[in-house]
């Protein structure tokens, strides 16, 4: 309860204005709706039973009578009206508001952080977990509002009969062991079925994003009963939480009822003793059956807290999440090529028990090409990933004209350095969009992008060029034409340095070479890393550096390492050796095809 009243609390201060407005709403149906048993116990009074007795009324008190109720009718709709507008107001509001803050969260957390999170789980904590947690904001306003009518009511039944008003205050003990025992069983329960909400959109995110794999393999059979098995488990657990709910709804209307049926039978008692008239036990009647009511809305409310502290608990540990990563001031002025320096560089996975990089040194002059070879898991890629502070090492520096990344202002980094990683990803948008990315460039300036990627030939025999849609993850384009697509996204910007993480693997061999000369004959030339496995390739950079555990282990020209590096020489010969194989294998198999 302390912590649900806490979540609330968080957003009336976010919404302090609109929250005032609804509360006021609600309390003036709340007032009205007391009115109305004093109205009812008036017409009682002043029409209904001289009516009886005397068999005739006068037009004014039937006037009278008439348009009090219908006053007390309309102030009581622009009531509920402003009460419903305003609590819709504020929890949309507050949803939009977690969502942002979240999404930003996701942005401001290094690439480590994501390592460690499913997509799914990350989808989950921006939707169901937002609206989780503001879910009691709906009817919260309400809530808040008819305590008034809750107040004022118990207050109009002391002033009226104050036995009749004893008896019926009873049944708010009750209420209260009830809402108790109902938040300690619901919970837990409320909790599982949450995380369970995750684990189902993880299961389906994997499923929708390797579909490929899953058809390709025939694992259509499996990958449904997986997902069968957890939404099974999901819907139990739903199940458990609406079982604790139907039990709690039942019981809490019960209990009014009750006090109704204890205050009829003693006002009955009192009535023949002549205690009360008839007029007073027909309002204090009533205003006790509006009792039911605030006990109701206030039970919508404590029948969402517990799903509501899950949710928010859930999105809090995202936002208190540690690692962000932070900036300092300085920036990376200037139009040439960059010096990259790295000193002292460690870094690890996880708990940092197993390094991928040790004592990393290199140095890289401004305007070189320089290609980073090395077997499968020595630490190519996350030492790219430093180079464009995608993560920060665990220990040492990476320097760009000296300065240390670190002390980069926000942006700074990402307006001097171009990362091309090894999966291309495409949005599902033109093929200006995915290219210009938000950027304001004209159109000749995505075509140079294009045309120094090798792109611009294909591009254009597109059915509508730049304004071609590529579709969901490019799937219109094949390999080597997304990653030319998103050659062409780094270029447009002008990078100081460009790193290429094994990002020209679908292009031809040919092609690439061009892409390579391209860059150094380019107008604005930068300096560049270029991951890669295919001797012709690593041929074209000024220089090789070679990893091996983590480690640089030599350096030179391609020449050099050839001749002087045993490790250097048999990667690059049996990538050699498998791409001759391959295409063999081609020959033969097209031979075949034609005999």
């Amino acid at each position: 309860m302390r912590r649900g009243i806490g979540v609330l609390g968080v957003a009336v201060r976010a919404e302090k204005s609109i929250f005032t407005a609804a509360v006021l709403s609600s309390a003036l149906y709340g007032f009205m709706t007391v009115a109305a048993a004093w109205a009812l116990g008036w017409a009682t009074d002043h029409v209904v039973l001289p009516a009886f007795r005397n068999g005739d009324i006068t037009t004014a008190t039937l006037v009278a009578g008439t348009l009090l109720i219908l006053g007390v009718s309309l102030l009581k709709a622009l009531g509920v009206a402003g009460r419903r507008y305003f609590a819709g107001v504020m929890q949309y509001r507050m949803q939009a508001r977690s969502r942002r803050d979240v999404t930003r969260q996701y942005l401001r957390l290094p690439l480590a952080w994501h390592h460690r999170h499913p997509t799914g789980q990350l989808l989950s904590n921006a939707g169901s977990d937002v609206e989780a947690a503001w879910a009691p904001l709906a009817p919260l306003p309400m809530a808040v509002g008819v305590v008034v009518m809750l107040v004022t009511a118990a207050v109009a039944m002391v002033i009226t009969d104050p036995v009749l008003a004893l008896v019926g205050f009873l049944v708010f003990p009750a209420i209260a062991v009830l809402n108790l025992v109902y938040q300690r069983r619901l919970n837990p329960l409320a909790t599982r079925a949450q995380q369970l909400r995750a684990e189902v959109s993880e299961i389906a995110h994997e499923s929708f994003d390797g579909a490929l794999v899953v058809k390709t393999l025939g694992r259509e059979d499996e990958e449904t009963a997986r997902f069968t098995a957890k939404a099974h488990e999901l819907r139990d657990a739903n199940i458990a939480v609406g079982r604790v709910r139907g039990l709690f709804d039942p019981v809490l209307e019960a209990l009014p009822t009750l006090g109704v049926l204890a205050v009829l039978m003693i006002g009955a008692m009192r009535l023949e003793s002549g205690a009360i008239g008839s007029g007073v036990l027909v309002q204090v009647a009533y205003l006790f059956t509006l009792l039911a009511f605030p006990i109701r809305a206030l039970g919508w409310v404590l029948a969402e807290l517990p799903r509501s502290v899950v949710g928010y608990e859930r999105i809090r540990a995202v936002m208190d999440a540690s690692g962000s990563m932070e900036h300092g001031t300085a920036d990376l002025p200037g139009t040439d090529p960059v010096r990259l320096e790295v000193r002292d560089l460690a870094y690890a996975y996880g708990d940092g028990d197993f390094p991928v990089l040790r004592e990393v040194n290199l140095e890289i002059e401004a305007g070189r090409t320089v290609a980073l070879v090395g077997p499968t898991g020595s630490g190519k890629s996350t030492l790219a990933q430093t180079f464009v502070r995608l993560v920060d090492p665990a220990s040492g520096a990476v320097l760009v004209d000296g300065t240390d990344l670190r002390e980069v202002a926000r942006g700074g980094v990402s307006g001097a350095v171009a990362l091309v990683p090894q999966q291309t990803f495409l949005f599902d948008d033109t093929v200006r969009g995915n290219v210009a990315l938000g950027l304001p460039v004209a159109d000749e300036e995505v075509w140079a992008a294009l045309r120094l990627a090798q792109a611009e030939g294909f591009v254009s025999a597109l059915p509508a060029g730049l304004d071609t849609m590529v579709g969901e993850r490019g799937t219109s384009l094949s390999g080597g034409q997304r990653q030319r697509i998103a050659l062409a996204r780094a270029l447009v910007r002008r990078p100081r340095l460009l790193v290429l993480d094994d990002s020209t693997s679908s292009v031809d061999p040919q092609v690439e070479a061009r892409i390579l000369y391209g860059l150094r004959d380019a107008a604005q030339v930068s300096t560049v890393v270029v991951i890669a496995y295919r001797m012709a390739t690593i041929a074209l950079a000024d220089e090789v550096v070679y990893l091996d555990h983590g480690r640089i282990a030599d350096r030179g020209s391609h020449a050099e390492l050839l001749e002087r590096c045993e490790g250097y020489r048999n990667l690059v010969t049996a990538y050699e050796r498998q791409g001759a194989e391959r295409e063999a294998l081609a020959a033969e198999h097209e031979e075949e095809v034609s005999a």
